[in-house]
């Protein structure tokens, strides 16, 4: 029985002559290379940054509730796994927000060369590197800060 996937291959030129069009390579053709590795973790982290938006919306929603799911909320964020999800929520933000802005540059014809995008990489990672944990050591310091402020009044 011959491959149903054969069908696909089929096309035609303009003037009506069949053809077989030629099968896009897979990704283990492929060497792995970081500017890779980087557009397929940008849309990654979009998805993360999107689901960790909700928890952004959820936590306001205590705000408003009032006192009591305030302080709930608190506790969940207060804990070494809720501030765990809050550090990779931060990372992905940052890292979404890098890469967005990379293939924003790209799109407007910009920077778009291969030894530019490989060029570029490297300088990205220590970009998402240093303002991803610059942000997150800030807001853990501003958290640490109202603790304590909190337990001496």
């Amino acid at each position: 029985m011959q491959d149903v996937r054969e069908a696909l291959y089929i096309g035609s030129r303009s003037d009506g002559t069949l053809i077989r069009r030629p099968m896009s390579p897979h990704l283990q053709v492929y060497k792995m290379r970081l500017s890779m590795f980087l557009s397929i973790s940008n849309r990654i982290t979009g998805v993360i940054a999107t689901a960790g938006s909700a928890l952004g919306v959820a936590w306001l929603a205590a705000v408003a509730k009032g006192p009591k799911a305030f302080a709930t909320a608190r506790k969940v964020t207060g804990n070494p796994l809720g501030q765990l999800v809050l550090f990779g929520w931060i990372i992905s933000l940052v890292w979404h927000t890098i890469g967005g802005l990379r293939h924003f540059i790209w799109d407007v014809g910009q920077r778009d060369s291969k030894q530019e995008i490989n060029e570029d990489g490297p300088v990205a990672v220590g970009v998402i590197a240093g303002v991803g944990v610059a942000l997150a050591l800030s807001l853990l310091g501003v958290s640490c800060a109202r603790a304590r402020r909190g337990r001496t009044k």
